[in-house]
């Protein structure tokens, strides 16, 4: 086992603050990293040292491999966490930790190749038995290629980034009059936001649900899951609300899915925590989607219902130690959770980003409510990042109380200043489709959306 002195967090924001409040539960000292737009994030204070790596651009501060790894080098961390998002996948920046001598606390790079590129992911997911979704052989480089594919399979189709995700790089086909335009739509995207043109295609299922199974998995052959979070409540792909457990699922296909993403894990020899996507059709079948090599947003939803620290995991991990609980049959489900994304954005004008100075933040409390949150009252939101304001997590003995919570907590939670999502959160829970559990990820446009517009 290596001991960890001190780890630099490669992030920004509540995520930050995540794995910082996380280390110094483990007696770590930690350094923050930020861009001259963030020196006054809260991340930046709570950690015990900080350091700028750059200007406010994300290419030359929180994806600058080199700034970031001198960072290290200079406050003498030995290893990095990085978060979500920026270089959480970037399997260059986990060998350039390596090659420094420090410890990238992640799955090593050859998985985060391998699971990277969704592609090369889906053709090893197959070849381990693991259902996947009718798609292209590989890459799909031309026009003519995108077409024969969705001729054979019929419309309509997905068109795909190989690279990436966040809803970004993504097409719907629905049938050969804008084949053309989607392909080369999904082309260009995905190259600005990647630096990477690949796509595939694959059959598009029409009202699927999103199915998502947190695994971890420890460098002495243990492998567990987490149980499953529906994230089918989004707009444009980009996920808003998730809860567990799925109101969809029943024992045996909660049963079934764990035991596919747990042989998703051994397939690539994964080590550390991750995620495996699932979508669910409506006659109960599922299908690989994706494997998120990294912790994801919403991971407090897990935590809420099984009580594994997820970030304290991934140290344990990273470090040589095994899994705290190495047998699925210690990892049981209690109760139900539910995140609500808060974003600088404004629902009832298109969700458009909405960066500004908040004048009151004032977040709720009481049991069952978690918030996770980088803001506080005279913050100004940089135009520079993500919106995420804060994560609202409640937790229930039952969905129903967890919903009435939910709704109490909403009302709580003041933001003045700037439009959030919080108005659209509330419009959700009081949905009678999304209170019965019948929601697929087209639920948004079908029933909010539209009806707010």
């Amino acid at each position: 086992m290596r001991e960890f002195g001190k780890i630099l967090i490669a992030n920004r924001g509540e995520v930050a603050l995540r794995i910082i409040r996380a280390c110094r539960e483990m007696d770590i000292r930690t350094v923050a990293v930020f861009s001259e737009a963030d020196r006054d994030c809260l991340h930046t204070r709570m950690a015990d040292e900080a350091i700028c790596v750059g200007p406010p651009a994300s290419a030359g501060s929180y994806l600058n491999v080199a700034n970031i790894i001198s960072a290290a080098l200079i406050t003498g961390a030995n290893a990095i966490h990085p978060g979500y998002g920026f270089l959480a996948e970037n399997a260059g920046f986990a060998r350039a930790c390596e090659d420094s001598g420090i410890t990238f606390i992640g799955p090593r790079p050859d998985s985060i190749d391998r699971m990277g590129d969704k592609a090369v992911a889906k053709q090893t997911m197959a070849a381990a038995g693991v259902p996947t979704v009718p798609g292209s052989d590989g890459a799909v480089a031309s026009e003519e290629e995108a077409r024969r594919f969705a001729d054979a399979v019929g419309y309509p189709v997905l068109i795909k980034a190989s690279a990436g995700g966040g809803g970004r790089g993504m097409r719907v086909a629905t049938d050969a009059s804008n084949l053309a335009s989607s392909f080369h739509a999904a082309r260009a995207e995905a190259a600005v936001a990647f630096g990477d043109d690949t796509v595939y295609l694959e059959k598009y299922l029409t009202r699927p649900r999103h199915i998502e199974f947190q695994v971890l998995a420890d460098s002495h052959g243990n492998a567990i899951h987490l149980f499953e979070r529906d994230c089918s409540v989004q707009r444009r792909h980009q996920k808003l609300i998730e809860e567990s457990p799925s109101p969809a699922l029943t024992d045996e296909q909660r049963r079934v899915m764990g035991d596919a993403a747990l042989l998703a894990v051994h397939a690539v020899g994964y080590v550390n925590a991750g995620t495996v996507e699932f979508l669910l059709d409506e006659d109960g079948s599922f299908y690989f989607m994706e494997m998120n090599t990294r912790v994801q947003v919403e991971h407090p939803v897990t935590e809420a219902v099984t009580g594994v620290d997820i970030i304290k995991e991934q140290i344990r991990v990273a470090s040589g130690a095994p899994l705290r609980h190495p047998s699925q049959s210690e990892i049981v489900q209690r109760g139900h959770a539910i995140e609500f994304r808060i974003n600088a954005e404004d629902p009832a004008n298109k969700f458009r980003p909405h960066p500004g100075r908040i004048e009151v933040f004032s977040v709720p409390g009481g049991l069952g409510v978690r918030v996770d949150s980088h803001v506080y009252s005279g913050y100004t939101v940089p135009p520079n990042y993500d919106s995420l304001l804060a994560k609202l997590i409640v937790w229930g003995e039952t969905r129903y109380e967890a919903i009435n919570r939910a709704r109490r907590a909403l009302d709580e939670f003041i933001v003045v200043g700037i439009p959030t999502t919080i108005p659209f959160h509330q419009a959700v829970i009081e949905n009678e489709f999304f209170q019965r559990g019948e929601y697929y990820t087209d639920f948004v446009d079908k029933h909010i959306y539209h009806e707010s517009a």
